[in-house]
C-alpha cells in the first residue's frame, strides 16, 4: 500500500511550512508515530510524525523547501513494495487552480512540469496581492513552474511604494529593484558589526508575522486605567491556595486571562478572526500568552478558558511557559488563538501599543502595576494603579465595541472576586 505523505496543518492560520530536516533518508524502514521529520512554521519548529509503517521510497521536498499545507512531500511504500509512476500516485493531489507543490519533485520518475499559467499563484501570494492591489498577472513567478509565490507580490509591493514615493522622469530609465538587501560592505560609511545575527528561524517567522500585521491590520489602540488595588489584595490572599491546588504561583497574568475570556464572553465580535472578507466570530475562547525566550517569543494558548477556573489556568499556563522556556511545546499547545495578552509590567513598562497576531483581531498589553495618588470618596489615598492598552483591528469593528470590552474587563479586575465565578 502506498501511502503519501502531506505538509501538515497545524492550527487555522497555517498555509505552508518549511522542510528544516529529514529524520530518514530514502529506502529507510519507518515506523508509524516515530519522527520523520521536522518542519519550521510561522510560530514554531516541530517534529512530525510518520502516519505509516514502511519504507521512506520517495523524498518529494528536500529540505529547505517551502510547501504550501496538503501538499505531498514524501511516498511511504510496504516493505518489497516498488514505487509506481509518480504521476499516477499524485495525480489530482494539487487542486485545480491551486498550482502545484512549492517543493519540485526530484528524480527520473518525476513527471514533467507543465508549462504555467501567467497568474498561477499560490493562495497566500493570491491573498496579499489582492489586499494590496497587485496585479498577478504582471508578475513573473519565481517559485516551481514559475508559480508566483508570496515574496514575489511583497516585492511589487514595495516596488509600487517606491514608485509613488519617486516617480520615474520621462527621460530616465526605471532601474530594477535588487532582489536582496546590499551587503554590509557594500553600504559607505556603515559601521562595522561586531556581531551579525541571521534572520532566520524564530525571528525570521516573528518578522514575517509582524510585518504582515502592519501591512494589512488598520490598528487602534485604546487604553484605559485600572484600580489593581482589590486585585493585588485577592491575589496575597488566595496564592496560598492556588498553589497548593495548581502547584503554580498565581500571577497577574493568569488573572488577567481568565478575566479576559470572561469579557470576551460578553463580547464575541472581540473574540474573531479576519480571513479574507469573513469576520469569524468564533466559538471557541482560546486565549494565548506571550513568553519571551532569547530568541524570541512564542504564544502558547489556554484553550476554552473562559470553561476553565482561575486555578486550571494558572496551572495549565505555568506548565505551558515551562515547556516553551524547554522548546518543548507541541504543535496544537500555539494553534488556534483567538485573543492574546502580553505583558510587560514586571519589566517597568508603563503602557505600550501590542501587535495583533493576524488573523486575530485584538491584543491586549498589560503594563506595570505601581502605587499612584488617586482620588477616592474624595480622599486623595496610595492605589494600585495599571494601564491596559488594546489594540484592535478597525477593519472588523469600531471602537465602541473595543472601548465596551475594556470597560468590562476593567471592572472584572477592579471587582477580581469574580474571576471565582
Amino acid at each position: 500500500m502506498v501511502t503519501v505523505v502531506t505538509m501538515p496543518k497545524f492550527g487555522w492560520t497555517m498555509t505552508e511550512g518549511k522542510i528544516v530536516r529529514w529524520l530518514k533518508k530514502e529506502g529507510d524502514a519507518v515506523r508509524k508515530g516515530e519522527p520523520l521529520f521536522e518542519i519550521e512554521t510561522e510560530k514554531m519548529e516541530t517534529e512530525v510524525e510518520a502516519i505509516a509503517s514502511g519504507v521512506l521510497k520517495k523524498i518529494l521536498a528536500p529540505e529547505g523547501s517551502v510547501v504550501e499545507v496538503a501538499k505531498p512531500i514524501a511516498i511511504i511504500c510496504e516493505p518489497g513494495e516498488e514505487l509506481p509512476p509518480l504521476e499516477a500516485i499524485l495525480q489530482g493531489a494539487p487542486a485545480p487552480g491551486e498550482g502545484v507543490p512549492r517543493a519540485e519533485v526530484s528524480g527520473e520518475a518525476a513527471a514533467p512540469a507543465k508549462p504555467p499559467k501567467p497568474a498561477r499563484a499560490s493562495p497566500l501570494a493570491k491573498r496579499i496581492a489582492a489586499e494590496h492591489g497587485i496585479d498577478l498577472s504582471a508578475l513573473e513567478g519565481t517559485g516551481p513552474g514559475g508559480l508566483i509565490v508570496k515574496e514575489d507580490v511583497l516585492r511589487a509591493i514595495e516596488a509600487k511604494r517606491a514608485a509613488e514615493a519617486k516617480p520615474v522622469a520621462v527621460e530616465e530609465r526605471a532601474e530594477p529593484r535588487p532582489a536582496e538587501a546590499p551587503r554590509e560592505e557594500a553600504i559607505p560609511g556603515l559601521p562595522k558589526a561586531g556581531k551579525v545575527i541571521p534572520l532566520e528561524g524564530m525571528r525570521k517567522a516573528i518578522a514575517d508575522r509582524l510585518s504582515l500585521s502592519a501591512r494589512t491590520a488598520v490598528r487602534v489602540t485604546i487604553t484605559a486605567e485600572v484600580d489593581m488595588t482589590e486585585a493585588v489584595r485577592f491575589r496575597e490572599q488566595l496564592a496560598e491556595e492556588v498553589e497548593r491546588r495548581s502547584k503554580a504561583r498565581l500571577s497577574f497574568t493568569h488573572m488577567a486571562i481568565k478575566a479576559a475570556a470572561k469579557a470576551l464572553e460578553r463580547h464575541p465580535i472581540i473574540n474573531s478572526l479576519l480571513i479574507g472578507n469573513e469576520i469569524r466570530i468564533m466559538d471557541e475562547i482560546n486565549v494565548g500568552f506571550a513568553v519571551a525566550l532569547e530568541e524570541g517569543l512564542m504564544v502558547p494558548v489556554i484553550r476554552n478558558a473562559n470553561r476553565k477556573s482561575l486555578f486550571e489556568i494558572a496551572s495549565e499556563a505555568n506548565e505551558l511557559a515551562e515547556r516553551a522556556r524547554k522548546r518543548e511545546l507541541s504543535p496544537s499547545d500555539v494553534a488556534d488563538g483567538t485573543f492574546t495578552i502580553t505583558n510587560l509590567g514586571m519589566y517597568g513598562v508603563e503602557d505600550f501599543t501590542p501587535v495583533i497576531n493576524p488573523p486575530q483581531t485584538a491584543i491586549l498589553g498589560i503594563g506595570r502595576i505601581a502605587q499612584r495618588p488617586a482620588v477616592v470618596d474624595g480622599r486623595i489615598e496610595p492605589r494600585w494603579i495599571a494601564r491596559l492598552s488594546l489594540a484592535f483591528d478597525h477593519r472588523a469593528y469600531d471602537g465602541v465595541p473595543a472601548a465596551q470590552f475594556l470597560q468590562t474587563l476593567k471592572g472584572i479586575l477592579e471587582r477580581p472576586y469574580e474571576l471565582l465565578v
